[in-house]
């Protein structure tokens, strides 16, 4: 099986950072593309940024030149550093990996997610 562990949310005021890790485990031969997506109370998920096995990355126009998504495929894991924070940016964040544990298996898996919460 395969898992993806978040860390790193909590409260910070606006104008702060965090850094978001994520790690997957279990039974993995490669990862393709990692990201993260938000979920903010009464709306839909949304895409906040992706990164290809190689480094390209993708963003959510909301978070651009704020947000920078990186990765180590050494640890397998993917990273969000948060920065200029704003309270539009509260939302449980989660990140997925589009990963092949066998040679004929590749899933996208989800994170459990974690809590992000900036006050003005």
């Amino acid at each position: 099986q395969v898992q993806l562990v978040e860390s790193g949310g909590g409260s910070v005021q606006a104008g702060g950072s965090l850094r978001l890790s994520c790690a997957a485990s279990g039974r993995i031969i490669s990862i393709n593309d990692m990201g993260w997506h938000r979920q903010a109370p009464g709306k839909q998920r949304e895409l906040v940024a992706t990164i290809a096995r190689y480094g390209t990355t993708v963003y959510a126009g909301s978070v651009k030149g704020r947000f920078t998504i990186s990765r180590d495929n050494a640890k397998n894991t993917v990273y969000l550093q948060m920065n200029s924070l704003k309270p539009e940016d509260t939302a449980v964040y989660y990140c997925n990996g589009v990963i092949l544990s066998t040679s004929t298996s590749q899933y996208t898996y989800w994170g459990q997610g974690t809590q992000v919460t900036v006050s003005s």
